[in-house]
């Protein structure tokens, strides 16, 4: 279970989410200028409530004293201060919505490319356990937050300027008298509502966050389990033939049950806690609907106040009171957006830590590819490499043997500067272009012809085509502009076929192939090797595999030892 950040730290996580957007050159400008327009929007709305406070006042006092003309006229002055209030509330809606998404595309822009930067995505897998779905975070987190964080804080501020607002009218209106029960008569000071409207407003916030304060880790653990069982479906979609060829339904149902009893048992528990929650704001709010009728009635029915008096009376307590509760009402949602600052702090934490982790970055000089002094370590710390040095030339090439997990695979990682736990120094040819190809190809979302060329700009039909003849794909020359999900539609031979044909049209200097042909046969194997030696004769090649058969196209080995030693032959 991922662990919430100390409470301690929430404005500190809250400021580093918060500040980026705000300092930027679009935060300052037309973000500001949105946040200024909601702003004088919602001043505008406090405006109204407290002309329709007044209103109110006038109205019921025409009631009392049976003044028709006059209740006429506040009849239809109240039709425009309710068409203001709709036109205001509307655009206020609006324009908040228009800062809501200029901020989350902002945001979410920019995340994407600090999580992209320098591999980050795959330095973070590596190194930090506790930034789990970090697509929830990016997809999810970031809008939730965006929209939380405006809706709360511009409630908070309307809600203070509605405070503010309404005490002094709810003061004024709370006159020094004297109330009698029974044969006891009490003393009322000045603005005796205003402090009963603090304490019971006092009373509620304090029980709510006693009763409530769970929810915070309820909500963080909730959005975990969520995204965890939509990874395990995805999961499950994407690797549908193998799951079904080793007859292994029953087992991924079983996967699938835990992952989703997770989600169940945790969102019993949020519910538990939120039926208790419930019972008491439920009712706080009805006891204080009914609260200041207790206190105001008795000087109505003593003739000390007109009925218009004690409707006034009642709207500004009921306002004061409810922008004194405010964190009562909005404690579950104050309670998830905390659990989403606290998901993406640790976000954030994670891409800074993958950040200044050491890498080896790979120099381009010269004309070989050359290893100096190169150790390479697993996580744990031992070692898997120690101190190689070796080269290779334009046209060389190098296979590279050994058991399972002896590093074969980081190796090639370490030389796309991708591994952290390495050191020494790698060199390029200067100006060269690398191309490494796993075992299991990357087919992107999009066409074939954008398949082909990935990751460079797509490619002419003429190109294309010739490429697909040229690895024996000839039947999907007439599909180049088909957008289908090829990673499933093609098998891992076909889709190595690809990846080769993707080698001819990127032409590399320098070029990887981890086991990029475990899929097909040793015939077919050799004639795809044969066509890079003659297609891309001066291309330095690296390849690691198990097969013999691959010894002939290798004119260099290097061989797995004991103890991270190596020989190079």
């Amino acid at each position: 279970m991922t662990p919430t950040p100390p409470v301690k730290h929430l404005w500190r996580n809250f400021w580093m989410l918060l500040k980026p957007f705000w300092a930027s050159k679009e935060g300052k400008t037309k973000g500001l200028m949105l946040l200024v327009v909601v702003l004088a929007l919602t001043a505008g709305s406090v405006y109204l409530q407290k002309v329709l406070n007044s209103w109110h006042n006038q109205f019921y006092n025409s009631i009392q004293g049976y003044d028709f003309p006059e209740f006429k006229s506040l009849l239809l002055t109240f039709c425009w201060l309710a068409a203001i209030w709709v036109l205001v509330g509307v655009h206020r809606t609006y324009f908040n919505q228009m800062l809501q998404i200029v901020w989350r595309r902002w945001l979410t822009q920019n995340r994407i490319v600090h999580w992209l930067a320098d591999n980050n995505f795959y330095r973070l897998q590596l190194t930090d356990r506790q930034t789990d779905n970090p697509d929830q975070r990016i997809a999810e987190d970031i809008n939730e937050f965006v929209g939380s964080t405006l809706s709360l804080s511009i409630g908070y501020l309307r809600e203070l300027a509605t405070l503010f607002t309404f005490l002094g009218v709810l003061w004024t209106l709370s006159k020094p008298s004297e109330l009698t029960i029974g044969n006891t008569t009490f003393q009322l000071a000045q603005g005796y509502m205003v402090w009963a409207a603090l304490a019971y407003a006092i009373f509620g916030t304090v029980l709510t966050f006693w009763i409530g304060r769970p929810l915070v880790r309820l909500n963080f653990n909730q959005q975990r389990y969520e995204a965890d069982f939509r990874f395990s479906l995805v999961r499950m979609r994407e690797n549908a033939e193998s799951i079904a060829l080793y007859q292994g339904a029953q087992e991924e149902g079983g996967y699938l049950r835990g992952r989703f009893l997770q989600v169940v048992d945790n969102f019993y528990a949020l519910m538990k806690r939120q039926k208790i929650l419930g019972f008491f704001t439920l009712g706080f709010n009805q006891t204080a609907v009914i609260f200041p009728v207790v206190l105001g009635a008795p000087l109505y029915f003593a003739k000390q106040i007109t009925l218009g008096d004690l409707m006034q009376t009642l709207s500004a307590f009921g306002i004061v009171q409810g922008s004194m509760s405010v964190l009562v009402d909005s404690y579950t949602d104050l309670a998830r957006w905390k659990s989403v600052v606290d998901r993406l702090a640790t976000f954030e934490q994670g891409l800074q830590h993958a950040e200044q982790l050491p890498r080896l970055e790979p120099e381009r000089a010269g004309e070989a590819l050359r290893l100096q002094q190169v150790s390479i370590e697993h996580p744990d710390g031992f070692a898997l490499m120690n101190d190689a040095n070796w080269q290779l030339k334009q046209g060389d090439s190098l296979l590279i043997q050994g058991p399972s997990g002896c590093g074969k695979s980081t190796l090639l990682r370490t030389l796309a500067g991708l591994w952290p736990f390495a050191s020494g120094k790698v060199t390029y040819p200067a100006g060269s272009q690398t191309l490494f190809l796993s075992q299991k190809p990357y087919l992107p979302l999009g066409s074939l012809r954008q398949a082909l060329s990935y990751p460079l700009p797509e490619v002419s039909n003429t190109e294309a085509i010739k490429a697909l003849q040229m690895v024996g794909l000839e039947k999907l020359a007439q599909r180049l502009d088909d957008v289908e999900l090829w990673g499933q539609m093609l098998s891992l031979g076909e889709q190595q076929r690809v990846a080769f044909a993707r080698i001819l049209l990127v032409k590399p200097d320098v070029l990887f192939l981890d086991e990029a042909t475990s899929a097909l046969d040793e015939q077919s194997e050799a004639q795809l090797y044969r066509l890079l030696r003659d297609e891309l004769p001066q291309t330095i090649m690296v390849s690691v595999g198990h097969r013999s058969t691959l010894h002939p196209f290798h004119e260099k080995k290097l061989l797995w030892q004991e103890n991270g030693q190596w020989q190079f032959a």
